[in-house]
């Protein structure tokens, strides 16, 4: 039992020692519902203000109360964590694949991309390449492969976000009418140009920052807007030609709401996330936002992608997974003939 819980019992026994009318306040005691709500660190900065903003709208519909209990860590951590157990209501992850595994293992029904708008995508970015100095004259895709240039990228067969850097390397030749051959041959070259290969983002964010190696972080626009907002601006650059759209989804986890009790508050905040409120928030911390209206909102802060592909145009998660990241797979074909080009 919560200490919120037992100071309202407390003045519940004091009202009837004193004579006094209990019954509205039992009531209040007991309308209020707890939300576990699971993110990706980044997403922190927008939903600290997105979650007071719900919850005052909430409780002045219904007289409700409502508390998050949040969680904010590596996607493919907190996946693993709400698998094995965290009671999450509601998951917001960074890519659909994490969404997908937290559905294989039977806590979230399948369908769950049609419940909300966009196949419940909430907001998205862009892969954008962060320069040591702005001396360093990388502005394209092609400039990635240069023999001039060390990359510093995660490896995908661990880190979820490192996944979204290879397939933008792959689309940019396959989008624009190359074969998968060509494709193949660009990203060896490109990481070929990668001296290490860290577990996950925030890893491969130390070596290059912390240890120095390298002369490009391929990262993401909002990444990079956040950090400069939090007083460390950094030179990158976003490439507006081809670019992958690095789409981040939400769902309510049926197992668990269901459990809780939660499931009509659950359903009500994720519908909330698609308000213009919500999505200005998403914008205002580096997010590309859903909303249209509120996306030429912030045009400024969002260069224009000539030519935006997605997961689906690669074949989906499942074919990517297949072709790219399992077990032999593409990533370790590249992975096997660099080595051997090293000997």
């Amino acid at each position: 039992m919560n200490r919120d819980r037992i100071s309202g019992m407390g003045l519940v026994l004091t009202l009837v020692a004193l004579g006094g009318v209990v019954g509205g306040c039992s009531s209040n005691a007991q309308q209020e519902k707890k939300i576990t709500f699971v993110s990706y660190a980044v997403t922190q900065s927008a939903y600290e203000k997105i979650i007071p903003q719900f919850a005052a709208q909430w409780e002045a519909k219904t007289g409700e109360k409502v508390v998050f209990d949040q969680s904010y860590g590596g996607s493919g951590s907190q996946t693993r964590a709400v698998i094995d157990g965290l009671n999450a209501d509601v998951v917001a992850l960074a890519l659909a694949l994490d969404t997908q595994k937290i559905e294989k293992a039977g806590l979230i029904e399948p369908g769950w991309e049609q419940e909300l708008p966009n196949d419940s995508v909430v907001h998205k970015s862009v892969v954008a390449f962060v320069t040591r100095d702005r001396n360093i004259n990388v502005k394209s895709w092609s400039d990635l492969a240069r023999d001039d240039v060390s990359v510093i990228t995660a490896n995908p067969k661990t880190s979820g976000g490192a996944r979204w850097n290879f397939m933008a390397l792959w689309g940019v030749v396959t989008q624009a009418g190359g074969t998968e051959q060509q494709a193949q041959d660009f990203v060896q070259r490109v990481y070929q140009r990668v001296p290490v290969l860290p577990r996950d983002a925030r890893a491969a964010s130390d070596v290059f920052y912390k240890q120095g190696q390298g002369d490009v972080l391929i990262n993401y626009e909002n990444e990079v807007i956040l950090a400069a907002q939090k007083g460390d601006p950094q030179p990158y650059v976003v490439p507006t030609d081809y670019n992958i759209s690095i789409d981040n989804p939400v769902a309510v986890v049926d197992a668990n709401v269901d459990k809780n009790g939660t499931r009509e508050v659950a359903e009500a905040f994720v519908q909330y996330l698609y308000t213009p409120q919500a999505q200005r928030e998403f914008a205002k911390v580096g997010f590309r936002p859903v909303d249209p209206k509120i996306e030429a909102e912030f045009a400024d802060q969002y260069p224009k992608i000539q030519n935006l592909f997605t997961a689906k145009d690669l074949g989906g998660w499942d074919a990517v997974q297949t072709q790219f990241f399992a077990d032999g797979a593409i990533f370790d074909k590249v992975q096997a003939q660099i080595a051997q080009s090293k000997e």
